[in-house]
C-alpha cells in the first residue's frame, strides 16, 4: 500500500491515478482501513503519513459506530501524536482535525464517561501545537470549535494549560498585531480562541479580579475593540468581541440584581472594565470622513451601522450599573470636542448620549448636565457657517433635541436658541427631515410655552415655503407642529386665525397639484396633492386634546345639534372639504393612496367629543362613503374608517348618530347586493373581506345600540333582507376561505351575531348546508356540532 500511495504522488498517467486512487480508497473503507492507517503512520515517508492521517479522517466519518472503542484508543494515540523535529506540517494538522472530529461525534453520540475521559488524556496533544506557530491556526482553531460546542470537555487542568499561553508573550505578539491592523491568519485565530475562553470562563474573569492571568486576560479582551480600522469595514473582530462585553455587562447587571444591596468585593473594580470598554466604543463608533464613507461598499456601510447600533445596546445595559456616570462622562467628552472643534468625535459623543436617553426617566436626572451642555454654544456652532461640520454631526445634534425634550419642556429657556437651529437646518436638504421631527418633538411636548411664537412659526415657515422646495414628509411635520401650537392658543378664535393661515399653505399645494393635472404632469400633481392631504392629516392629528389633558368627569354630553351644526369651525372645515375634493378629482378616483389618505383625514376628527375643526358633521363622511364602490381602490379603508366613525359614537358620553349609522348600513348592503348575492364569489370581496378591517365593520354591523324606533325598524329590515348574505360570508371564510392567521376577523363578527340577533341560527345553519360551503372535509354531524357550540 505503502508504494501505491508513492505512485500516487508520482508522474502517471491520468488512468494509472484513477486506478491507484480506486485501490486506495475501497482500502479506506474495508474493515482493514484502521489498521491501513496506523501502518502507514509509522512510515517514514512524508506522503505516506500523511496519507494514513487522511484515511483516519475518512473512517471517522464513515465507520466510526461500528468501531471498538479499545480498538480504536491506540490509533488515536498514534494519530494525536506529540510533535517530533522531523515530523511534518500537514500530518499534525490531519490528526488534530481528526481529533476535533472525534470530539464533535462523541459529544452528540457517546453518553457514558469512558470515550470522554479518553479523549481528555489527548488534551495535552493539542495544547502543545499552540505554541508551534507552522500549526498554530489549525490548534488554536479546534479548541476554539470545541469550546463554543463542548464546552464541558475540557477539564480545570486543560483550561490552566489554555490560559498559559493566552496570558504568555507568543500571545502578547499575536495581540499587538491586530492592534496594529496585521489580520494576519495566527493573529485573527488567536482573537477567536480569547474570545471562545472569554465566553466559557466569564464569570472567572469578573470574579477574580485580583488573579495576574485574569488582569492580563480583560487586558487583552478589553484591546480586541482597540484595533485600528472601522468596525465592519475593516475591522471584523470588534463585533464579536462587543458581544463578549455585552455578556460581562449583563453577567454583572444580574449579579447586583440577585444580591439585593449586598455588593460583591469585585464589583467596583468589573464596573471600570465597563466604563473602559464603553470608551473604547466610543473611539471605534466615530465616523470616517466624508469622503472615506463615499468609498465604502452597501454593505460596509450597513456593517458599521450594525455595529454602531450594538454599540447602543452596550450602552443601554452599562448604564444599569454605571448610572449618571457614564452620562456625565460622555457629556464632558462633548464639551471637549466641540471646545477642540473635533467635529467626528463630537458625533460620536452625541450619538452615545442619544442612546442614553432611552434608560433616563423624563424626570430631572441629568438637568444639571445637559443645561450645562445645551449652554455651551453647541446649537450656535452646528449652523455657524465659518465651521466645516459634516452634516452627520449636525444630523445627531438635531436627534439630540428629540431624545430630550421633556427637558427643554421644563427649561423653555433653551427654546429660543434651539429653535433658531433647527429651522436653519431646514434649510439643508440633508439635515431638513431630521430638523423637521425635531420641531415636530419640540412642538408637541412644549406647546404651551410657544403660543406666543405662533406668529413667528407661521411667518419662518411662509419663508422656507417661498425659499425652499420642501419634501413632502418635511411640510408633513411643520404642519403638525404648528398645529399642536395652534391647539395650545387660549381660545377658539386664535385658533381659527392661525389654522387659517397654515390651511392657506395646504392650498397652495391643492392649486399646484392642479396645475400639473391641467397640464397632464401626473407625478407632479400626484406629489402636490398627497402633500397636502396629508399636510391635512399632520394637522388634524396634531389639533387633537393631548392624552394627559385633564377630563370632565361630570360634564353633559354634547348633543348633535351642538356637536355639528353651523360651529365656528364650519368656514374651515368647508375649505378643507374643498382641497380633499379638489385633489380627488384632479387625481381620480381610482388612486389608492388618495383614498386612504382622504380616511385618515377623516379618522382625525373621530377622537374630540367637542366641536372642532376636524370634526365633520356626520353628513360630510356620509357623503364621501356613499360615493366608494366595489370598484373604489383600498375599500377596506372606506368600511374601516366609517367603522371606526360608529365606534366612537358608541363610547360612555359619546354624541350618538343613528341616522348615520343606518345610511352606512345602507350604503354596505348595497355593496353586497353587487356582489350578485354571493359575496363570498366575487373576486372585489376577495380583495376586502378577508381584511380586518371588513371584520370589524361587520361586528360593528350586529352590536345591538340603544336605537330610536324608526332608525330599529330600518336597521331590522337591512338585516332581514341582507343577514343571509353576510352571514354566508363570515362562515365561508370560517369554513376554509380564509386564512389561518385571518380567523379572528371572522370569529368576532359571527361571535356578535350570535348574542344579538334572533335569526343567526337559522342564518348559520342554512350557510352550513349551502353548496358555496368551501370544504367538503366537513360532514353533516360535524356542521351540527360546530351549529351547537357557537349558539350555546
Amino acid at each position: 500500500m505503502e508504494k501505491l500511495v508513492q505512485q500516487l504522488y508520482q508522474q502517471n498517467s491520468p488512468q494509472q491515478i484513477s486506478q491507484i486512487q480506486n485501490i486506495l480508497q475501497t482500502a479506506q473503507r474495508s474493515e482493514l482501513g484502521w489498521k491501513l492507517a496506523d501502518a502507514l503512520l509509522e512510515s517514514q515517508e512524508e506522503h505516506a503519513r500523511f496519507f494514513g492521517a487522511l484515511t483516519f479522517t475518512v473512517k471517522i466519518n464513515n465507520d466510526w459506530v461500528q468501531c471498538n472503542l479499545d480498538d480504536v484508543v491506540p490509533l488515536m494515540r498514534t494519530a494525536i501524536m506529540l510533535p517530533k523535529p522531523e515530523s511534518d506540517t500537514k500530518l499534525i494538522e490531519e490528526s488534530i482535525k481528526c481529533f476535533q472530529s472525534w470530539v464533535v461525534y462523541a459529544h452528540g453520540a457517546w453518553t457514558g464517561k469512558a470515550c470522554q475521559l479518553t479523549l481528555r488524556s489527548l488534551i495535552p496533544c493539542i495544547a502543545r501545537p499552540l505554541w508551534d506557530h507552522d500549526i498554530f491556526e489549525v490548534a488554536a482553531d479546534c479548541w476554539t470549535e470545541l469550546m463554543g460546542t463542548f464546552p464541558a470537555f475540557f477539564t480545570p487542568e486543560s483550561m490552566v494549560q489554555l490560559v498559559e499561553f493566552l496570558t504568555s508573550q507568543n500571545a502578547q505578539n499575536l495581540l499587538s498585531l491586530i492592534v496594529k491592523g496585521e489580520y494576519e491568519p495566527d493573529a485573527v485565530a488567536y482573537s477567536r480562541l480569547l474570545l471562545a475562553y472569554g465566553d466559557v470562563s466569564l464569570q472567572d474573569l469578573a470574579r477574580e479580579q485580583n488573579s495576574p492571568p485574569v488582569q492580563v486576560l480583560m487586558r487583552s479582551l478589553m484591546q480586541l475593540l482597540a484595533f485600528e480600522g472601522y468596525a465592519g469595514a475593516e475591522d471584523d473582530i470588534c463585533t464579536p468581541a462587543l458581544e463578549f462585553w455585552q455578556a460581562y455587562t449583563e453577567y454583572l447587571i444580574d449579579e447586583c440584581h440577585t444580591k439585593d444591596d449586598q455588593v460583591e468585593p469585585w464589583m467596583d473594580s468589573a464596573r471600570r472594565y465597563v466604563m473602559q470598554v464603553v470608551e473604547q466604543c466610543w473611539v471605534k463608533i466615530r465616523m470616517p470622513s466624508e469622503e472615506v464613507y463615499a468609498q465604502w461598499t452597501s454593505e460596509a456601510k450597513g456593517d458599521f451601522k450594525v455595529f454602531r447600533t450594538d454599540v447602543v445596546d452596550l450602552l443601554q445595559s452599562a448604564y444599569t450599573l454605571l448610572n449618571t456616570v457614564i452620562f456625565d462622562r460622555f457629556a464632558h467628552l462633548t464639551l471637549e470636542s466641540l471646545r477642540n472643534q473635533a467635529w467626528l468625535h463630537l458625533e460620536a459623543s452625541l450619538f452615545c448620549l442619544n442612546a442614553l436617553a432611552e434608560s433616563i426617566s423624563d424626570d430631572d436626572t441629568v438637568d444639571a448636565t445637559l443645561t450645562t451642555l445645551f449652554g455651551s454654544g453647541l446649537f450656535a456652532a452646528m449652523i455657524n457657517d465659518t465651521l466645516d461640520i459634516p452634516s452627520k454631526t449636525q444630523q445627531t445634534a438635531l436627534s439630540l433635541i428629540i431624545s430630550f425634550t421633556s427637558f427643554f419642556e421644563r427649561n423653555i429657556q433653551f427654546l429660543p436658541s434651539m429653535l433658531s437651529f433647527l429651522f436653519v437646518s431646514i434649510r439643508t436638504p440633508a439635515l431638513a427631515g431630521v430638523a423637521a421631527k425635531a420641531v415636530q418633538s419640540t412642538c408637541d411636548s412644549c406647546r404651551d410655552s410657544l403660543v406666543s411664537e405662533i406668529d413667528a412659526f407661521v411667518e419662518q415657515y411662509d419663508n422656507l415655503l417661498l425659499s425652499e422646495d420642501l419634501e413632502s414628509g418635511t411640510k408633513e411635520r411643520i404642519n403638525g407642529s404648528i398645529a399642536a401650537v395652534i391647539q395650545a392658543l387660549p381660545s377658539d378664535e386664535q385658533k381659527i386665525a392661525s389654522l387659517g393661515k397654515l390651511l392657506a399653505f395646504v392650498e397652495r399645494d391643492v392649486m399646484a397639484c392642479l396645475e400639473f393635472a391641467e397640464n397632464h404632469a401626473l407625478v407632479g400633481a400626484e406629489e402636490k396633492g398627497l402633500c397636502a392631504l396629508r399636510c391635512l392629516v399632520s394637522i388634524g392629528k396634531y389639533l387633537q386634546t393631548p392624552d394627559d389633558n385633564p377630563i370632565d368627569l361630570e360634564s353633559e354630553p354634547v348633543t348633535e345639534d351642538e356637536l355639528y351644526v353651523a360651529t365656528i369651525w364650519t368656514p374651515s372645515q368647508h375649505r378643507m372639504v374643498q382641497s380633499i375634493y379638489a385633489v380627488r378629482g384632479a387625481l381620480g378616483t381610482n388612486n389608492g393612496d388618495v383614498v386612504e389618505t382622504i380616511c385618515q383625514v377623516f379618522r382625525t376628527g373621530f377622537r374630540d367629543n367637542f366641536p372642532g375643526p376636524f370634526v365633520f358633521a356626520p353628513s360630510v363622511i356620509e357623503t364621501y362613503v356613499a360615493s366608494t364602490n366595489l370598484q373604489t381602490p383600498r375599500l377596506e379603508n372606506v368600511l374601516s374608517m366609517a367603522g371606526a366613525m360608529l365606534s366612537a359614537h358608541t363610547r360612555a358620553g359619546a354624541t350618538r348618530i343613528d341616522l348615520s349609522a343606518t345610511r352606512f348600513l345602507q350604503h354596505m348592503f348595497q355593496l353586497i347586493a353587487a356582489m350578485d348575492h354571493n359575496p363570498a364569489n366575487e373576486p372585489e370581496c376577495q380583495e376586502i373581506m378577508p381584511r380586518r378591517s371588513a371584520g370589524f365593520f361587520w361586528t360593528s354591523l350586529f352590536v345591538r345600540y340603544d336605537l330610536k324606533a324608526d332608525v330599529h325598524v330600518l336597521v331590522d329590515s337591512i338585516l332581514v333582507q341582507y343577514g343571509p348574505q353576510v352571514t354566508q360570508a363570515i362562515i365561508n371564510n370560517i369554513g376554509g376561505d380564509a386564512a389561518r392567521s385571518e380567523l379572528e376577523n371572522w370569529t368576532n363578527p359571527l361571535r356578535q351575531m350570535v348574542s344579538t340577533e334572533v335569526r343567526s341560527r337559522q342564518w348559520i345553519s342554512e350557510a352550513l348546508s349551502s353548496p358555496t360551503f368551501p370544504s367538503s372535509k366537513v360532514d353533516d354531524a360535524q356542521k351540527k356540532l360546530f351549529l351547537e357550540q357557537v349558539m350555546q
